[in-house]
């Protein structure tokens, strides 16, 4: 059964889906407007999305929803909140506040080139050792700053070894749980242009910039008494507004091994970042154990939390402006910019709902903040499972939303 449903998997994980004409499992109509009841506030939240779930689509599928208000700080609607479900891309944003709170919003990632011997005459007679730091953003001119550096030093000839220091994070490039015909990120500590080829690329920039390399390519890990010339590093802000604006897998697994290399292990492991993720559960004051979190993206199969655990990490996030103020500028802005660009574009969902979107086969998930009419500010957590068109998840979760944020 696992392997007939990583097949169903394979090549979903995206939050831009082109959908079939069928509306099998959709909500036909929008009955928000033409059934309006005037009734006080949270009353009328409850009464019209208990309207929306009488719907035929969840004869077939399944919804778990909840919605905080942060303001009142009081749940104004659960359902189903502790079903455990698989969250698609909503999982980033787990990631995402565990690494806030962790690591810190002046977090950076870095990639460090560094050499053993001595330069005589132009000729390096010694070791060049790149170590990596899984920054997904490490691009050409970075590779031509590490270049010139060595260039500075008046070097043309290397005669030694060039060598990938990988030591960061354990060897295995896929995650936990991925299926094989997904589109997944290379889980490697020296990444460039999103592939594995981070020193073949390196030593094609040293002959181009005509610095002659007599030596081999090897991986070992850095000397403690290795000479560093150049660090080469990009901001956790950086790598968050792609993680969560465009739901970027290889960033969100980035992040993911920065939580794990955080606890001081080497190599770090997915099971480090796990036992990060699980202390900061605990802190918000639910049981890790009854959750499953196996990547940082929500690729894997064995992912599984609650609507319940999203809304009380969003929670938390706000609670904390240090975690906050870096959170909510990267979560896509509904009618806007990111996965969001297209949906909600209704005056009272426009510009005011930031969440981030999540979609695999069979799943599409919402989680985020929003500011209803009455000023207050509310978090959410809306995941759908079950589904046969992602796109009726979507339609369901913006009409949801638009009964939070309209009068």
């Amino acid at each position: 059964m696992l392997l007939s449903l990583c097949c169903l998997q394979g090549a979903a994980q995206t939050d831009f889906e082109i959908e079939s004409d069928s509306v099998s499992d959709s909500i036909a109509t929008d009955t928000l407007k033409a059934d309006s009841v005037a009734l006080p506030w949270p009353e009328s939240v409850v009464y019209h999305i208990n309207r929306l779930l009488t719907d035929d689509m969840f004869q077939t599928s399944q919804v778990g929803i909840m919605v905080y208000d942060l303001t009142a700080d009081s749940a104004i609607y659960r359902h189903n909140e502790r079903q455990l479900m698989r969250p698609a891309s909503t999982l980033k944003t787990i990631t995402a506040i565990t690494a806030l709170d962790r690591l810190g919003g002046s977090y950076q990632f870095k990639t460090e080139l560094c050499y053993t011997g001595s330069v005589a005459d132009g000729v390096l007679q010694g070791d060049v050792y790149v170590e990596g730091g899984f920054d997904p953003r490490f691009n050409l001119d970075d590779m031509r700053a590490f270049v010139e550096s060595l260039r500075k030093m008046g070097v043309d000839t290397i005669r030694g070894t060039l060598y990938a220091d990988r030591s960061m994070k354990d060897e295995n490039l896929l995650g936990e749980g991925w299926c094989w015909d997904d589109d997944n990120p290379v889980l490697s500590p020296l990444v460039f242009a999103r592939k594995d080829e981070f020193m073949a690329r390196f030593r094609r920039q040293l002959q181009e910039a005509g610095i002659y390399v007599d030596a081999f390519t090897s991986t070992a890990r850095k000397p403690a008494d290795a000479n560093c010339i150049v660090t080469r590093f990009h901001t956790i802000d950086q790598i968050l507004m792609k993680m969560l604006k465009e739901s970027d897998n290889l960033y969100a697994e980035s992040m993911f091994y920065q939580i794990a290399a955080s606890t001081g292990e080497r190599p770090a492991t997915a099971r480090d970042a796990r036992r990060v993720i699980n202390r900061l559960i605990q802190k918000v004051g639910l049981d890790p154990d009854r959750y499953q979190i196996a990547d940082g993206s929500g690729l894997s199969l064995y992912n599984y939390v609650s609507p319940e655990l999203e809304v009380r990490l969003l929670r938390y996030a706000w609670q904390n402006q240090n975690i906050y103020l870096h959170l909510y500028p990267s979560l896509p802005i509904a009618g806007t910019d990111g996965t969001l660009r297209s949906r909600m574009r209704g005056s009272f969902t426009s510009g005011n709902v930031h969440a981030k979107t999540g979609t695999v086969t069979g799943i599409s998930s919402l989680c985020g903040y929003c500011r209803a009419a009455n000023g207050h500010l509310l978090c959410f957590s809306i995941i759908n499972q079950g589904l046969m068109h992602g796109r009726n998840g979507r339609r369901f979760q913006d009409r949801v939303c638009t009964i939070l944020c309209q009068p």
